[in-house]
């Protein structure tokens, strides 16, 4: 068993405002997706993507806030914010789902494109490319929360999570931290170049990342629900999944679907 590294989630305090370690992940997260979507921009000298970049990330940070907020309302604890909605808005006590907040970017992103003609699924693939470093800086922060655990184990990397009882958990967020944080961003750093070469247009058309994407943390995603903790308000639901599994096969599915028709949408041009 693991000593779990007891660290605080707040760096420090003035007066009653509170930084906090999970806070500053996002804030990296987003630093991080500006910089290298603007690296990328520049390398295949895409000038309107320059132009719009600002404004862009702007409506791509209030659909990460909005969707994730208003996905976990409705994803994982509807019933309990009907009874408390002065409490939506209370995103500081917690509360955010990757897959609310997934449809919010999409969403967002591309009403921005389509208002300034910009082609969405260029777009997407080059900001979903940086995306797992967010992710991964997320899932560091869920750690250092000590939150959103796994289940109880006798690996010998097994940790004792404050609020998780006394026997050793999978520290599952480190796990999804790897896959869809390290482990995703390399894959898709790698191919990024793809589509936007002319040899491999008909099989990386522009939105394979964004498939690729999809589809790969699904199943990152659904493995790592094998171990991690169900929400205790839900519990396993269809089948026994959990909700993130049932989330993530959506994912995957839409992934392949979105491959599929952009391939072919690729094959017609």
């Amino acid at each position: 068993m693991l000593p779990y590294p007891n660290i605080d989630p707040v760096i420090f305090s003035l007066g009653p405002l509170q930084v906090r370690w999970y806070g500053l992940m996002y804030i990296l997260g987003f630093i991080a997706a500006y910089l290298l979507v603007r690296y990328q921009a520049k390398l295949f000298s895409w000038k309107q993507m320059l132009k719009h970049l600002d404004n862009l990330n702007l409506a791509i940070i209030a659909g990460v806030i909005l969707g994730g907020r208003l996905g976990y309302i409705l994803f994982y604890n509807l019933s309990y914010y009907l009874q408390h909605p002065l409490e939506i808005l209370a995103t500081w006590q917690g509360g955010m789902s990757f897959h609310g907040g997934c449809i919010g970017v999409l969403i967002c992103g591309g009403l921005y494109c389509r208002l300034h003609n910009i082609n969405f699924w260029k777009g997407a693939d080059l900001y979903v490319v940086t995306v797992p470093i967010g992710l991964g800086l997320g899932r560091i922060g869920n750690f250092m929360n000590a939150e959103l655990y796994g289940r109880v184990t006798e690996a010998p990397w097994g940790m004792i999570f404050p609020g998780g009882g006394p026997l050793p958990r999978h520290p599952s967020q480190l796990y999804e931290a790897l896959l869809e944080g390290v482990l995703l961003f390399i894959i898709l750093w790698f191919l990024k170049a793809r589509p936007w070469q002319d040899k491999y247009k008909k099989l990386w058309p522009h939105g394979s990342m964004l498939a690729l994407f999809l589809t790969l943390y699904g199943i990152f995603r659904f493995l790592v629900e094998l171990v991690r903790e169900p929400d205790p308000q839900l519990g396993r639901l269809l089948a026994g999944m959990t909700m993130g599994q049932l989330l993530s096969l959506i994912m995957v599915v839409s992934g392949i679907l979105l491959w599929t028709w952009r391939s072919r949408a690729s094959d017609r041009s």
